[in-house]
């Protein structure tokens, strides 16, 4: 017995025609494929767990490529794309933090110095 099951669905032929368009491309083998993998995408991100958060990002092509050769030649520590930009966010987001900390530290020592002072 199978553990998948068959279903049927009925898109415009302006939805089919950019399905064929990734299988032409030979991203996919068959127009099958790309409906399963959007839907494995949305229930992944549909049923992450509670501590996690999906967002899609739109980056050009460049990006995606220097990225890619990036995590090839293996000058970033990510197993693939989409590790590399966990990483890179996580990264912007720690250089803000620091920065704002710092920030804060500086206005709370400026406070202590003027109090010295008089």
């Amino acid at each position: 017995m199978s553990d998948s099951a068959r279903i049927t669905i009925r898109l415009s032929k302006a939805a089919t025609d950019k399905l064929q368009k990734l299988v032409d491309s030979g991203e996919y083998k068959n127009i099958s494929d790309v409906v399963r993998a959007a839907i494995e995408e949305f229930l992944a991100t549909k049923f992450a767990p509670q501590n996690i958060e999906r967002v899609n990002v739109d980056l050009p092509k460049k990006t995606v490529a220097l990225l890619l050769e990036l995590v090839e030649s293996g000058d970033v520590e990510a197993v693939d794309l989409d590790d590399a930009i966990r990483l890179a966010v996580k990264e912007y987001v720690r250089n803000v933090i620091s920065k704002a900390a710092a920030k804060e530290i500086r206005g709370e020592m400026e406070k202590i110095k003027q109090e010295a002072e008089k």
